[in-house]
């Protein structure tokens, strides 16, 4: 039987060997969010890259250029790392380059993996649907802050060792931390985060609603899936 194990954080994956494996890099608020939705949307592929000087030269390949850091939009680029940015119809069939302050550095951190997914609150069932197919071992690797643990990532961590239960293993640690996390607070998970840093963060930039959407479950049936340099969009029926 396959296991599912998290790693709190991408400074930490030097020791989670990734050969063989597979890498589910979460950032709940906002960075895979935002990319989940965006290519349930339309999107056709998504550039993730760690450096803003990098990402500012897909602008002139015809890319639309995403950047934020410390939760707020980049000066000189399109758009920012709010999920409702990538409900407008101009993001349709379009090409996305994108970086962010810590969920572009998880994905990229993690390409020592057989396969690279993105995850989120937003495509959690996909993504557990996805890795039982696949069958192997599975490694969520949580996005935190600025290398430090978060909440609200490691509770998608328990929301797919959830989903995984009974056909993957549970048995690490910190995935039965995870586990248990979620299933302590899946009834109310707003209310669990509100005194957490990250969220307490963001509300001090008036962005509640981005923090209730990116909690939903289940609402897009997306996995974004790393080819390369980009991540184009699986979609799971």
């Amino acid at each position: 039987m396959p296991s599912i194990d998290v790693c709190f954080s991408p400074y930490l994956l030097p020791l989670y060997p990734l050969e063989g494996k597979i890498a589910v890099a979460v950032d709940v608020l906002r960075a895979t969010s935002s990319m989940v939705t965006a290519l349930a949307n339309g999107v056709a592929h998504i550039v993730p890259v760690s450096e803003l000087h990098e990402c500012l030269t897909y602008k002139d390949r015809n890319y639309l250029v995403a950047a934020e850091r410390d939760g707020i939009k980049a000066d000189g680029f399109d758009l920012g790392n709010s999920p409702f940015h990538y409900l407008e119809d101009e993001v349709k069939g379009r090409f996305l380059a994108i970086t962010t302050t810590n969920g572009t550095q998880a994905i990229n951190l993690s390409r020592a993996a057989d396969e690279v997914l993105v995850g989120a609150m937003l495509n959690v069932g996909a993504v557990a649907n996805y890795l039982i197919k696949a069958g192997k071992d599975v490694v969520v690797v949580c996005a935190g802050w600025k290398g430090i643990f978060n909440l609200e990532d490691t509770l998608f961590a328990g929301a797919l060792a959830d989903r995984l239960s009974g056909q993957f293993d549970l048995n690490h640690d910190a995935t039965l931390a995870a586990h248990q996390l979620y299933t302590t607070n899946k009834t109310d998970l707003l209310g669990f985060l509100s005194k957490s840093s990250h969220v307490q963060r963001l509300e001090r930039l008036h962005i509640l609603p981005d923090i209730e959407f990116c909690l939903q479950e289940d609402k897009y049936k997306v996995v974004p899936v790393l080819q390369g340099d980009f991540l184009v969009p699986v979609e799971l029926t």
